[in-house]
């Protein structure tokens, strides 16, 4: 039976409007094909990682998690690039090995937004090498450093390339990957490979660069790359990929594309068993509550706040109020909660104490006698007979989820009041995706086409607006819809494309409200 294969340069709608591929969609086709693992690959960012290894792990296949990282030349500090010099990015593929190198590819990510950010997310050799252990590399595509040596600088050029790189990953950590998308500079360059890797004693290995999953999917992919860059279809001069060879192939094409190369495929196994990344998931990294003085921990001192509070709540206690207290008290401080909810507490009580508006509370947390007992909410759980299990169940460990109002003139005060709190290196706001909804993926792909607007204005506006409701629904089951797809070839290839892509992620943009604090910097954590 011929040795299994496995994609190690996949990317996902993470790598946004150039990734036509929905992570659970990538996983489950994967899995469909027997593969014993995947990779996910994404341009420049972790944005899809734990979607990723959750639906991997679902499928019970292996998740390689990894990134195609922008790398410079220079320093990431610089910005633009000198006349005649070549593109100031080229691509390199970083895959984790163990939870070492997961570490170093989120600050790997994370310096290459904050630090190297220019057109793109850019690190550089010097901050690569601080941080790649626990990292695998391969050369990338034909925009990968080695290749463009190769191609434009020469033999000896690429060599060295080559070689800082195996320094940089140390010797087997460093693979030259090989890709044929029928494209004539990929059939030089593999050329170039094999006497390379021969020459330096460097492993080969092969891949596909999956942007889309089916090889009908081509065109729908170029409606993306339209909308990245804001051109028409029929722009003669828009930025395209010249092969429609960038879907996610079978182990069966993978061989016949290499058919000299059995060591090169071999290894996209060999690869992947060696990458072995278990996240610890359900571990709490709760920040530091700052307390005062003459309390020797968290929950000592949201006892004194909670009771503290019960006198000024109800003027004085009884037996059911200290019962339901202790119950709810013992709960919080068996799951380890103490702290977040003094930093609740902390963040509402600064917020009435400058003038800003707080909403009284709502969802599960209003049935809390400490949050009411604290100030962190204005209702009275005993008298509306409210549950606290809804919140925290003593059989269940989950995080609590508090709610909180503040008054949306003033929530940027809040917001600086945290980071000032519990400082600028351990607070951030959190991400949000805008996704291609049913209207808008319609109207998008409309655009890209040059239907007429008026054309698809009438269309969009036949697609009901209520949130989940899917093309295909509306297509199915709106008459007029579907009689004028029927009756068109320009609405059925509108609706094709636009089906493919709907539900894509289109861009990120910073969350309203939702907060990460951490106990040490966020870098630690999480990819920034």
């Amino acid at each position: 039976m011929p040795a299994p294969f496995v994609h190690l340069h996949a990317h996902s709608e993470f790598s946004l409007l150039d990734g036509s591929i929905k992570v659970e969609n990538l996983v489950a086709h994967a899995r469909s094909l027997d593969m014993p693992a995947i990779a996910l690959t994404d341009h420049g960012s972790l944005f899809g990682l734990i979607h990723f290894y959750k639906a991997a792990k679902k499928h019970g296949i292996k998740p390689i998690l990894g990134m195609e990282a922008y790398i410079t030349r220079g320093s990431r500090h610089d910005r633009g690039r000198k006349k005649g010099e070549p593109s100031h990015t080229d691509h390199l593929i970083l895959l984790a090995r163990n939870l070492e190198g997961y570490h170093n590819l989120v600050k790997l990510s994370s310096i290459a937004y904050l630090e190297g950010f220019y057109y793109k997310p850019r690190i550089d050799f010097d901050i690569l090498a601080a941080h790649s252990a626990g990292l695998l590399g391969t050369t990338a595509c034909l925009r990968g450093t080695v290749a463009q040596a190769a191609l434009n600088d020469g033999y000896e050029q690429a060599c060295e390339t080559a070689n800082r790189y195996r320094e940089i990953f140390g010797d087997g950590n460093f693979y030259v990957e090989m890709q044929d998308h029928g494209l004539e500079p990929q059939q030089r360059l593999n050329e170039i490979y094999r006497r390379l890797a021969k020459d330096l004693n460097l492993p080969l290995t092969v891949s596909n660069d999956v942007h889309y999953l089916h090889k009908e999917d081509a065109e729908a992919h170029e409606v993306l790359l339209c909308l990245q860059t804001g051109s028409d279809i029929d722009d003669p001069k828009r930025f395209r990929f010249t092969t429609t060879e960038l879907y996610f192939k079978t182990p069966e094409e993978m061989r016949a594309l290499f058919p000299n190369d059995p060591e090169a495929l071999a290894n996209t196994v060999a690869i992947a068993e060696r990458c072995d990344v278990q996240l610890r998931e359900g571990t709490l990294h709760l920040p530091r509550f700052p307390l005062p003085e003459g309390f020797a921990s968290n929950d000592d001192y949201l006892k004194h706040l909670a009771y503290e509070g019960i006198a000024r709540r109800y003027g004085a206690t009884n037996e059911t109020i200290s019962a339901r207290a202790d119950f709810e008290l013992a709960v919080i401080a068996k799951m380890g909660f103490a702290g977040y909810f003094l930093i609740v507490r902390d963040i509402v009580d600064h917020a009435r104490s400058v003038g800003i508006p707080v909403g009284p509370g709502r969802g599960s947390a209003a049935g809390s006698l400490v949050t009411y007992a604290v100030g962190i909410t204005d209702v009275d759980p005993l008298a509306h007979g409210l549950l606290f299990e809804r919140m925290l169940n003593p059989e269940r460990i989950s995080m609590p989820d508090i709610d909180i109002d503040f008054c949306f003139e003033r929530r940027d005060e809040v917001i600086r009041y945290v980071i000032e709190r519990y400082g600028q290196d351990n607070v951030c706001q959190i991400i949000t995706f805008g996704t291609m909804a049913a209207r808008a993926v319609v109207r998008d792909v409309g655009r890209v086409l040059k239907v007429p607007y008026d054309d698809v204005d009438r269309i969009a506006k036949l697609i009901p607006g209520t949130p989940g409701t899917s093309l295909k629904e509306s297509i199915e089951n709106i008459g007029d819809l579907k009689t004028l797809v029927d009756n068109s070839p320009d609405y059925r290839r509108l609706m094709k494309l636009s089906l493919t892509l709907e539900g894509l992620s289109r861009h990120a943009s910073t969350h309203a409200a939702g907060m990460i604090i951490t106990p040490t910097p966020l870098i630690n954590h999480v990819p920034l």
